[in-house]
């Protein structure tokens, strides 16, 4: 079995740099059109305000 010990810090760390930042953002945006366009748009204020919370979660801060 691998040694997974420090992934989790491995996969923020990635995250939190500027590609990292560009990736993150970009997959949370083609969730949020496949969430609208799956819904016909009827819901697209919580989708968004999906968004913005999980990119506040998800990757550089600053």
């Amino acid at each position: 079995m691998p040694d997974l010990g420090n992934l989790g810090d491995k996969a923020k760390d990635a995250a939190n740099s500027e590609k990292g930042e560009q990736a993150t953002d970009a997959g949370i945006g083609k969730a949020g059109d496949a969430a609208s366009s799956a819904s016909g748009g009827k819901f697209d204020d919580k989708i968004d305000a999906g968004e913005g919370a999980a990119d506040s979660k998800i990757g550089d801060q600053g």
